[in-house]
């Protein structure tokens, strides 16, 4: 567990860069700084290495104060993953990722050995080895420093904007690979993101940061967007916070209809997956199918993209089981707004 506790940060000059913090970032979860620019994110984050000191309040890692803790040692416990990854550009892949275990003691031989199962569980084959951080796309660059950042396997880990300098198609593969990592480690995590998309999709808590270094509402995903404190909150997490929100609930409950009762006729394969829709003598294809683990959301964009406002439910072998109507799912959002909203008042 990280714990901040009435942390302030007053630089020279008199301007405050974080505004008497406490929050508690729980052990083996993932914890998203999130705000505008110039909001202490940041800086926050740094306090925890001690890569700028407090100016007053204390900062605690599973009890410990981090302020009585050699800076050299606290550090090498603490993964650390900036932007554009931060490669030594003169040292192959696998020597980037062998270096902390080489400072730990590990013979050369182990640290390598060490650095290819990491190189591996981050999704990199084993020939990137013995390339030069020049050699690689952002995207590799980026696994690149989370594998070292998991050499001395530590139990805290920092991340400083880490997917920022990729494109959107690269970021989300990263996302779910580091979702993958995350869920087979449990590593306690603190990252920094301007993105509250990114901080919604990855966070277990978030916190948003408001100028001035205050910290406004410290939270899970769901509670920000189904319960934000004030107006700044609700503006930061977005006018569509509430279709956001259907992320976090599964398909599960949703009823579906018989597969005659889309209006028009869909189009099976032999096996009895879907093709796609018969509309005017021509099958379009339909991208339109969900499972009962998917996400509401998911199911709602399928809805609304499909050329006949309708989604295709199929079972764990791809074979098409029920439809979802959009307006069959607008009644259900209701009733389940409703339900909801009865159970808070009791």
């Amino acid at each position: 567990m990280i714990t901040f506790e009435d942390v302030v940060k007053i630089y020279p000059g008199g301007s405050t860069a974080v505004d008497h913090l406490s929050m508690e970032l729980p052990t083996g979860k993932m914890t998203v700084l999130v705000g505008p620019s110039g909001c202490g994110k940041t800086t926050s984050l740094r306090m925890i290495n001690r890569m700028v000191e407090p100016t007053s309040g204390r900062i605690l890692i599973d009890g410990r104060d981090v302020a009585g803790q050699d800076e050299a040692l606290l550090r090498r416990g603490i993964g650390y993953v900036i932007q554009h990854a931060g490669l030594f550009p003169h040292k192959t892949v696998l020597d980037n990722v062998a270096t902390v275990p080489l400072l730990l003691g590990k013979t050369r031989r182990e640290a390598r050995a060490a650095a290819l199962e990491l190189l591996e569980r981050v999704g990199l084959a084993a020939e990137f080895a013995g390339r030069y951080p020049a050699q690689l796309s952002g995207g590799q660059q980026q696994r690149v420093g989370v594998a070292r950042a998991l050499a001395a396997d530590p139990p805290v880990m920092l991340m400083d904007e880490p997917f920022s300098a990729v494109d959107p198609v690269v970021r989300e593969g990263l996302h779910r690979e580091f979702l993958r990592l995350q869920q087979d480690l449990g590593k306690t995590i603190a990252m920094v993101t301007h993105d509250i998309d990114e901080a919604i999709k990855l966070g277990d808590r978030v916190a948003v940061f408001r100028q001035g270094g205050h910290l406004a509402q410290f939270g899970t995903p769901q509670e920000l967007l189904e319960q934000p404190v004030d107006d700044f909150v609700a503006e930061f997490v977005g006018r569509d916070r509430g279709l956001r929100s259907l992320s976090f609930d599964t398909a599960a409950d949703l009823p579906v209809s018989p597969l005659t009762d889309g209006g028009a006729e869909l189009v099976l394969d032999e096996a009895g997956r879907p093709v796609g829709w018969r509309l005017g003598g021509v099958v379009q294809p339909t991208a339109g199918v969900f499972t009962k683990a998917d996400s509401l959301r998911m199911v709602t964009d399928l809805a609304i993209m499909s050329p006949v406002g309708v989604a295709v439910r199929v079972g764990a072998d791809g074979t098409a089981d029920g439809l979802v109507r959009h307006h069959d799912l607008v009644d259900f959002l209701a009733t389940r707004r409703d339900r909801r909203a009865a159970e808070q008042e009791a």
